[in-house]
């Protein structure tokens, strides 16, 4: 089978589409012919040297496939051989072929496409994740989501269209806020020209926010925290600023922690605000409350709500091109590599 390997920390050069054995499930395990694998910042990171999870190089990362069981391992019952699946991976899912364990599969809806599929489980279990699990979200809350046009981004406003009355602020490029609009973002802010305190602040008359969506990371921590509402809750999913260009600066990453505020539970209870960290890579072994959300995410699917935007369809063997796009800021939405 074909890989797309990490070689060596770099730019995107480093990705090497190399061959490797066919894996054979173990017991409990099923083996999956991958149609599409989704690509996220944790990958990009991974790539960059900034991502401590990540395998020792050479190494296949990958959180999330799409595809068909091909194989069982003895005493697999959930599924069957031919089965469509959308499947979360501890890493090797950006491969032609990857292993894993019965339970961190799903079978797809018939009408969902491979790419759809591919889509879902890293993004659209954040976002139900952070607004339902962590966050709470409630009738008339505001919220402020960063990288709002992005696929957890999308994913975020397309579930909180099943809340009446959210206002939500989304930061984003200004060529990408009539899309923010059309999925339902009030008050696209453009990150580029706007200080999006000031704007939070004057449209909410000093009030502030909810809940704070943040991948960004270092000094963006400190003013979300400044902007919740009494009783608002900070959810921190990234640190994306301590990506900037094709390549590790070890200076960005020590000045972005050295931006991280201190928050501890004295100044919790003095503010009345909180502070949640998400990384869905580290709850793979909660996998009831996993499936619990993604079987509630293919509901939303059928109903319409969940909407998987994917910006583009990559080869493996441009598996850079990608990279680049989540680098520089490009997509609208979701990048998935096919074998």
């Amino acid at each position: 089978m074909r890989a797309v390997v990490l070689m060596r920390n770099g730019g995107p050069e480093v990705l090497e589409v190399r061959e490797h054995p066919s894996p054979t499930p173990g017991p409990g395990e099923v083996r999956v012919a991958v149609k599409a694998a989704g690509l996220n910042f944790a990958e990009v990171a991974a790539r960059q040297g900034l991502y401590p999870d990540a395998p020792p190089k050479p190494c296949v990362v990958g959180y999330e496939v799409a595809g068909v069981v091909s194989a069982l391992g003895e005493g697999v019952t959930d599924h069957a051989e031919g089965d469509r699946v959308l499947a979360l991976t501890r890493f090797g899912g950006h491969a032609e072929e990857v292993v894993l364990p019965q339970g961190q599969a799903l079978r797809m809806p018939d009408r969902m496409s491979f790419t759809e599929g591919a889509a879902i489980p890293v993004n659209y279990l954040t976002a139900h994740h952070m607004l339902f699990h962590i966050g709470r979200v409630h009738p008339d809350s505001t919220v402020l989501l960063h990288m709002a046009a992005g696929g957890v981004g999308t994913a975020v406003l397309q579930l909180l269209s099943t809340v009446e009355g959210v206002s939500i602020f989304g930061t984003a490029s200004a060529p990408k806020h009539d899309y923010l609009r059309e999925l339902g973002c009030d008050h696209p802010i453009d990150y580029r020209t706007e200080d999006y305190a000031e704007v939070v602040t004057r449209v909410t008359e000093g009030r502030g926010v909810d809940i704070v969506l943040d991948p960004l990371g270092g000094m963006d921590w400190r003013k979300g925290l400044r902007l919740l509402a009494p009783a608002g809750r900070l959810v921190a999913f990234g640190f994306a600023n301590m990506i900037q260009g094709e390549r590790r600066s070890l200076w960005r990453a020590l000045t972005q922690l050295l931006r991280v505020p201190r928050f501890t539970p004295i100044a919790a209870m003095e503010h009345n605000r909180g502070l949640q960290g998400v990384n869905m890579g580290h709850l793979w072994d909660e996998s009831a409350m996993l499936l619990q959300q993604l079987e509630r995410l293919m509901e939303l699917y059928e109903e319409g709500v969940v909407r998987p935007n994917v910006h583009a369809e990559v080869p493996f063997d441009r598996a850079g091109e990608a990279h680049t796009m989540l680098e520089s800021g490009a997509n609208r939405g979701k990048v998935v590599l096919v074998p």
